[in-house]
């Protein structure tokens, strides 16, 4: 499904004016609080009425100024999930996911029992949303949206609220949601390691309109992204597959470019798993380093390099033919000779990489 977006509104102090059209899969609205992401999201769900604007999904025109169509929100069938679950406190959970079967249309609709196991909820049919960890209820107000039989699911920072353990919990149920059901989703988020895991497209928003726009390892590894992604976010991410977990306590992860070992990961043998790499945590070297303790040294070759205004540069890397960036200072960029073309080594210590930044690839 594909998704057409054009709006213009104006907000006292704000005025927000984007344009973008996104393909089938994850799609996220990357941007800091304040840059207009929650407003499109509440335009596509039809809870806001922009001055103008036209909105597309799959072809069916839900809003267009022009035209002066506006279909209300029961009849876009977005499946929007909020920061706040917002369940129905005297409904037992299964009651509320039943609700949402409520608003489905006529025809062939993804079961009740399908979803519960895809959620890992069965053992909170029975209890009611006041019982339940933050996590838990988010997991089942996204059942509860998805049992509508939406074209397409809205999420408004669902993991906004949660603490760190509860988004770990989270995450995995996202990406057999985004995997299994194959079920366009626009997210909204400013968290990086949520978009690096889920999306296939990444929407940059800055100060109300569109910074740029692509898929989500081009993103993050362009350094012109970088004021926009934030210097500590920006990297790599990479298609892996597990080729062994070893009695020590580490993973090894084949990509393009080489063997990656990090700490154990719980997928099994021949797993495809994305990797997110920050541009901080990658040294270079102009020769293959001996007697070091980072296991990870990857052949690469300079792409191009973007200096900073203060004493950094980004150097960005092929690195068997996926990108990988590389956050250094100006006077080593200096002191290596780096240029594009240079052949360098990629040195990155396996503990460098945090549990959150290692999910399932689609």
């Amino acid at each position: 499904m594909s998704l057409h977006v054009r709006l213009r509104h104006q907000f006292a102090g704000f005025a927000l004016e984007v344009a973008f059209d996104a393909p089938s899969g994850v799609t996220a609205l990357f941007g800091r609080s304040g840059s207009g992401k929650s407003t499109i999201i509440n335009a596509v769900a039809g809870l806001l009425r922009p001055d103008q604007g036209q909105i597309r999904a799959d072809g069916v025109t839900l809003l267009d100024t022009d035209a002066g169509v506006n279909l209300p929100p029961h009849r876009r069938r977005v499946g929007y999930v909020f920061q706040d679950s917002r369940l129905f406190p005297h409904l037992t959970v299964r009651q509320n996911l039943l609700y949402g079967q409520w608003f489905a249309p006529k025809g062939p609709q993804v079961s009740l029992a399908r979803i519960v196991d895809m959620l890992g909820i069965g053992p909170l049919l029975s209890r009611r949303p006041g019982s339940l960890s933050g996590g838990e209820r988010q997991r089942v107000a996204i059942g509860r949206a998805i049992l509508s039989s939406p074209r397409l699911l809205a999420l408004d920072e669902p993991l906004a609220a949660l603490d760190d353990a509860r988004k770990a919990e989270i995450l995995p149920y996202l990406e057999r949601l985004r995997d299994d059901l194959h079920l366009p989703i626009l997210y909204v988020s400013h968290a990086m390691a949520e978009v690096a895991r889920l999306a296939s497209t990444v929407v940059l928003i800055e100060a109300g309109k569109v910074a740029a726009i692509g898929p989500v390892a081009q993103m993050l590894s362009d350094p012109a992204n970088a004021p926009g992604l934030g210097l500590r976010e920006v990297g790599a991410v990479l298609t892996t597959v597990v080729m062994a977990h070893d009695a020590d306590g580490l993973t090894r992860l084949d990509c393009a470019a080489g063997p990656l070992w990090l700490p154990r990961v719980t997928s099994p043998l021949g797993a495809s798993l994305r990797v997110r790499i920050l541009a901080q945590d990658v040294m270079l070297a102009t020769t293959r380093p001996e007697g070091i303790s980072a296991l990870n040294i990857l052949p690469a070759t300079v792409r191009d390099i973007r200096m900073g205004e203060g004493p950094g540069a980004l150097v960005r890397l092929d690195v068997g033919g996926e990108a990988m960036l590389a956050r250094v200072t100006r006077r080593s960029a200096e002191a290596l000779g780096l240029a594009p073309g240079r052949a360098v080594f990629a040195v990155l210590k396996a503990v460098s990489v945090a549990q959150e930044n290692v999910g399932a690839a689609r």
